[in-house]
């Protein structure tokens, strides 16, 4: 059900729109408070329904000159873009202040350079959601919905199409609705996630619950059909045509089953680039939340480097990638838990260097340890601008001092900002 359809609206107003908040919605301020309306932008005024400190876009009275015509037809219907309506110039200022308003309002003084763009040929991961009707139902299109989320909704927006797709995904979405038609009479909500990769497209079906033999033999067809690199089903191997594989540095890592990778190749670039060039001469370096080696990889062309991360295929893949590359210095890899257990100052003691790219919500308890530890450089890469200003006022108490931050766009069109900073004792 959709976030409006809750509970009957208030009423129909005029809202005059002052700013973009931190979602991506303009934002009225009333007497009141603030009121929060998608799809519009500062300087506009708009009809809207209100419904407490939300409201629903009815039409706008006087558009902003920085309004421009959206990129899809489902923008504001599907919930996947927030912006696309949004001049390029005021709308990178925009992402850029994001990081400026988090690190001010945590104490945190930094110059905060220019946006880094990075959003390239497009995003070469996705996760389609499926909804059938179930019932033993004969399969078909108008008995599914195969798109993304809408906008404040669980209801699937079903889409044939998505622009900021990379060209890699091209026919991602057709192998996508005929494993959901396939699956549909079970009735259950399936997660596609379909990564582009050097050998094809690699999918992950979530949701599906247990197959009988028959239907993981028909994934298997489809899989053959569409000349997928790898299908698996919960991470379980369905069919493998070639290796899933991404180049990091010289290395060429064979992924794991639903791993995580940077939304787009050029994003994964631009923050391995800056990573490398903070770093520097550094012969010792600790790679922590490394994933399958987007830092660790390039890294160990001219140091040693020790990766750390929770998830042991992730590790696995790593350190499998180094083997027999030339040019690459010594790399370890530990599965372990850094919430659970961070490096401790005399672990850190061996480093001459630290990195650390966390999930969204920080890396709070590693903070704390990198901030009673001698570690001369650390590098904090993160996708969420408010849990790493919390995390860099922990190193600054700790002696540290942040020397530049750099906005990075590879999530184009939406709230989400990545950046890269450099501390130094």
């Amino acid at each position: 059900m959709a976030y409006d359809d809750r509970v009957p609206a208030m009423s129909v107003s005029r809202l005059d729109i002052g700013h973009i908040g931190h979602r991506g919605d303009g934002v009225a301020d009333t007497p009141q408070g603030p009121v929060f309306v998608p799809l519009t932008l500062p300087g506009e005024a708009v009809e809207a329904e209100r419904e407490h400190d939300r409201a629903r876009l009815v039409a706008v009275l006087e558009p902003s000159a920085e309004r421009i015509e959206p990129v899809c037809r489902y923008f504001g219907v599907c919930g996947g873009c927030a912006l696309q309506h949004w001049a390029s110039a005021p709308y990178e200022a925009w992402k850029r202040e994001l990081v400026v308003d988090a690190l001010a309002r945590a104490g945190v003084e930094a110059p905060v350079a220019p946006l880094l763009p990075a959003h390239g040929e497009g995003r070469r991961r996705a996760v389609f959601h499926a909804r059938g009707t179930g019932g033993g139902a004969p399969k078909g299109r108008d008995l599914l919905s195969v798109g993304f989320a809408g906008r404040r909704s669980h209801a699937i927006v079903a889409i044939d199409s998505c622009p900021i797709l990379a060209p890699g995904l091209d026919g991602a979405l057709k192998a996508a609705w005929e494993v959901a038609q396939m699956l549909a009479p079970l009735a259950k909500p399936l997660d596609i996630q379909v990564t582009a990769t050097e050998t094809g497209l690699d999918m992950d079906v979530r949701g599906s619950g247990p197959l009988k033999p028959d239907r993981v033999a028909a994934l298997a067809e489809i899989a053959g059909a569409h000349r997928l690199a790898r299908l698996t089903r919960h991470g379980e191997l369905v069919l493998q045509r070639e290796p899933p594989l991404v180049t990091m540095g010289r290395a060429r890592v064979t992924l794991p089953p639903g791993s995580f990778l940077q939304a787009t190749a050029e994003g994964e670039a631009r923050l391995a680039a800056l990573v490398g060039e903070a770093v520097g001469k550094a012969g010792r370096v600790a790679d922590l939340f490394s994933g399958v080696g987007t830092f660790a990889l390039r890294l160990a062309e001219r140091a040693r480097v020790a990766a750390y991360e929770s998830s042991a295929p992730a590790i696995e893949a790593l350190v499998k990638a180094t083997r027999g590359v030339a040019g690459l210095k010594p790399v370890t890899g530990e599965a372990r838990d850094l919430f659970r257990r961070p490096l401790l100052p005399l672990e850190l003691k061996a480093f001459d260097a630290v990195v650390f790219d966390p999930p969204r919500q920080g890396a709070q308890a590693q903070a704390e340890q990198l901030a009673a530890s001698k570690v001369p450089l650390v590098v904090g890469v993160s996708c969420d601008p408010v849990t790493f200003a919390r995390d860099a006022a922990i190193l600054l108490t700790g002696g540290y001092r942040l020397e530049k931050v750099t906005p990075v766009d590879q999530f184009l069109y939406s709230a989400h900002v990545e950046l890269v900073g450099v501390f130094r004792r």
